[in-house]
């Protein structure tokens, strides 16, 4: 798939269901997909790796940049997501989601995988929306999330492969439900740096 608003082509994950539209593109999760390799091994929702949500990634241009994108699910259930993905391998990846919470709550939560998985709750959006944003700089990775006035800092990393052989996109889940509609417009890609991590900008 080609998008006009990215300068590279989106490649769908096997048996994925992806379709473009008019401003933008919508991905749709069955039941019991996610992205996750849960620390502990023994509990929580995926006792053991879950890695069957359904992605569109498509690799950047060399050098930084940041992909933005305003996420719109349909939540149903529990951890119910849309997803800004960035993605190295299956054990080297990590994700910006609009989440719903186990308190029923809209919330930005990221999640970075280095053989395991942590998991980090952001802030709540008392909206039926969010905008995501992940940026690139050298070696680094940076999450942010639009508060309405400007770029909120998420967290900041590095993944090995980075530089090199990362690939970035979208990602639906539905891990607890029995399925999850996401819309993702307001596309923007752009080759930039951020030259400022904390603030955004």
């Amino acid at each position: 798939m080609r998008r006009p608003s990215l300068p590279f082509d989106l490649h769908d994950s096997e048996g994925s269901a992806w379709m473009p539209t008019a401003s933008g593109i919508e991905g749709t999760a069955p039941a019991g997909t996610d992205l996750f390799v849960d620390p502990s091994g023994v509990s929580g929702v995926a006792a053991e790796t879950l890695l069957n949500a359904h992605t569109l990634l498509g690799t950047p241009p060399a050098g930084d940049f940041t992909l933005s994108a305003r996420v719109t699910p349909d939540f149903r259930a529990t951890f119910d997501a849309g997803v800004l993905l960035a993605w190295v391998d299956d054990t080297t990846w990590a994700k910006l989601c609009f989440e719903r919470s186990p308190a029923g709550a809209s919330m930005v939560v990221s999640v970075v995988t280095k053989g395991v998985s942590d998991d980090a709750n952001g802030f709540v959006v008392n909206a039926p929306d969010a905008r995501l944003r992940i940026a690139r700089v050298g070696n680094l990775l940076a999450f942010h999330a639009h508060d309405g006035e400007g770029w909120s800092f998420v967290r900041a990393f590095t993944l090995p492969g980075v530089a090199d052989a990362l690939t970035v996109g979208f990602e639906v889940q539905s891990p607890t439900g029995e399925g999850c509609r996401v819309a993702f417009d307001e596309i923007v890609f752009e080759r930039r740096t951020v030259a400022d991590l904390r603030s955004g900008d």
